[in-house]
């Protein structure tokens, strides 16, 4: 990614960028359309050091590949699921998208109504941050595996239950198992919870590396995109967080 672009995504996430006194100046990028069509009324976070891109995965998009049996028979086991009740309500399943060799697994709550109309995760205007966000680190869409800790939508988009969460726990930990993450993000309150057994604020978990496992995956909490769009002066603190598993995807390598 070019660094005219680069810098467009993290203006995006509302992140000041550092800019040596004398360098010479960038040329102005054409206007794009903003992610946010909300001013912010807040002041801006305080500048922090930019990081260098997560180094680019090897391994062949998901969308060029052909999919494996094991993925084949796990998207077929979710989409018969009917371990609780959310599947009747639901128009269906939201099993995932993005590269099933990934270096980095990004994992959020339940599917919202766009997500249940069009089978994916993280569409509509908390998609569009949480694209932003992956671009700011490095990282396009599809180079990353997008999964929720529930594959169904919960009824008028409320909380999933711990017992839904549980019910659907099995098939998360086998996308894990068959990705074999070097990094997960787990996005809000409900992901990073449910992954680590705690009833912690997402404030309290996040600042420090957790793992998740046997394998002990390192885990990295941070605040859900449609937080950010509602509290945009935390985008500073979710800086700091990618950050952290840029970090880790580095000495991963």
């Amino acid at each position: 990614m070019d660094e005219q672009r680069r810098h467009y995504y993290l203006d995006a996430l509302g992140v000041t960028r550092w800019q040596l006194r004398d360098a010479p100046q960038p040329a102005v990028a054409p206007a794009q359309p903003a992610l946010d069509p909300e001013p912010h009324r807040e002041a801006p976070p305080p500048p922090l050091p930019r990081a260098e891109p997560a180094p680019q995965a090897v391994a062949t998009p998901a969308s060029s590949q052909a999919e494996k049996p094991d993925w084949r028979a796990l998207r077929e086991q979710v989409r018969n699921c009917r371990r609780c009740g959310l599947r009747e309500g639901c128009t269906q399943t939201v099993f995932g998208v993005g590269d099933t060799q990934a270096r980095l697994l990004v994992i959020g709550e339940a599917p919202g109504a766009d997500e249940d109309r069009q089978g994916e995760p993280f569409v509509g205007r908390a998609g569009q941050l949480l694209n932003a966000m992956l671009l700011a680190m490095g990282f396009q869409r599809e180079e990353v595996f997008i999964a929720n800790i529930v594959k169904c939508r919960p009824p008028n988009n409320r909380d999933p239950r711990a017992e839904e969460a549980l019910s659907c726990e099995p098939y998360l930990m086998r996308q894990i198992e068959l990705i074999q993450p070097r990094v997960i993000l787990a996005v809000g309150r409900i992901a990073a919870q449910n992954l680590l057994k705690s009833d912690l604020a997402v404030g309290k978990m996040r600042g420090r590396v957790h793992s998740l496992g046997e394998a002990r995956i390192p885990l990295v909490v941070t605040y859900h995109p449609a937080y950010l769009l509602r509290t945009p002066e935390h985008k500073g603190r979710a800086w700091q967080d990618l950050q952290m598993a840029l970090s880790q995807l580095r000495e991963s390598v």
